[in-house]
């Protein structure tokens, strides 16, 4: 059986402006940083212009997924667009490590085995002008994204640490790496520059444009692995699969939740198929209407919780274990137990192990 909730909210509508924040800071930040690199050619500068460039591209990749995930469901995508979000962010991803990595850690050895003018007073005063500049942009950009983060946490219960590491928005979460990674670094270029300027060696300059472009490097591949388990169907949150299933054990004609399978359609999009052994005695047209009552119940409580399969079956013994078990785990977490969503990821673990 399946049910749906109602119209789903508009995806994102923070978020897209704080991509919007974003791509306006990271714009004027790019045109000014490349004016300054081509004019005093620090690779240091250079590397954070390229860097700043494709940040702009990203906030554009991440523009168009909230538009195109937007698009209702239709008979070719029946869950609706919801990936989208995930598939865009994954090309940001991408895009970081290209453009901004790979082409800081270029212009870092290519400045290295090169011999360039040095730099004037006035060349190094524009330099750090338009770093000050990007600092305080680039701050406020990321002030933005962290504020975002931490309403999200404290509305969960969470950490802010622990919410950024476990949230499902890849678009949020591409905007504040970004920006942490673009505020390190403008440290880091102004350290190099610097240091090129009061000891005339240039190897600092080279330096700071490889160490951004290794910054980058891990950004993109921490923001891509994490795109990556969303895109190819990762499970709601620990949390929200213990509630429901505590919620659907509650219900006195259900004996045991053999299966909950779920997977995270969008960051505001929750898919759930459910198989379930009902108590003995009840006959179809209760069954029937039991479900419906789970489905609704699932649908008003959890407004994420989109999509609701039930299968009606029986258990074997085995089954049933391991059922009481994620049930008591359950009873746990709706207590308030802060470590019943990390021993039930634990128990995943220990059971794709041991499986076939």
């Amino acid at each position: 059986m399946a049910a749906e909730g109602g119209p789903a909210p508009h995806p994102g509508s923070e978020s897209r402006s704080t991509v919007l924040l974003a791509f306006s800071a990271n714009l004027v930040i790019a045109i000014a940083k490349t004016i300054a690199g081509v004019i005093t050619l620090s690779s240091a500068m250079l590397a954070e212009a390229a860097h700043s460039w494709a940040d702009t591209l990203n906030q554009i990749f991440l523009l168009t997924s909230l538009r195109r995930a937007a698009r209702p469901a239709d008979s070719v995508h029946p869950f609706g667009y919801g990936k989208e979000r995930f598939f865009w962010t994954l090309l940001a991803a991408v895009g970081i490590f290209v453009t901004g990595a790979g082409f800081s850690i270029l212009q870092g050895v290519s400045s290295l085995l090169t011999h360039h003018k040095e730099p004037d007073s006035a060349e190094f005063t524009l330099t750090y002008i338009v770093l000050g500049i990007s600092f305080l942009l680039e701050g406020t950009s990321l002030l933005r994204a962290l504020r975002q983060v931490n309403n999200e946490a404290r509305e969960r219960g969470r950490t802010f640490v622990t919410h950024l590491r476990r949230s499902n928005d890849p678009t949020v979460k591409a905007v504040a790496s970004e920006d942490g990674a673009a505020v390190v670094g403008i440290l880091l270029a102004a350290l190099g520059i610097g240091l090129h300027q009061a000891t005339g060696s240039a190897a600092y300059d080279a330096a700071a444009s490889i160490t951004i472009g290794v910054v980058l490097a891990w950004v993109a591949y921490a923001l891509g692995r994490d795109t990556k388990d969303l895109l190819i169907g990762e499970s709601a949150d620990p949390e929200l699969r213990l509630d429901i299933q505590h919620a659907v054990g509650q219900h006195p004609e259900v004996d045991a939740v053999l299966e909950l399978l779920t997977m995270q359609l969008s960051p505001d999009d929750v898919l759930v198929a459910m198989r379930i052994d009902f108590v003995d005695g009840l006959d179809s047209q209760r069954i029937e209407q039991v479900s419906t009552e789970v489905e609704q119940e699932l649908t008003a409580n959890f407004p994420t919780v989109r999509h609701v399969f039930l299968d009606a079956t029986t258990s074997t013994r085995e089954q049933r274990e391991l059922s009481r078990i994620v049930q008591r785990l359950a009873a746990d977490d709706a207590a308030g137990d802060p470590e019943a969503a990390l021993r039930l990821t634990q128990l995943e673990r220990e059971r794709d192990a041991g499986a076939p």
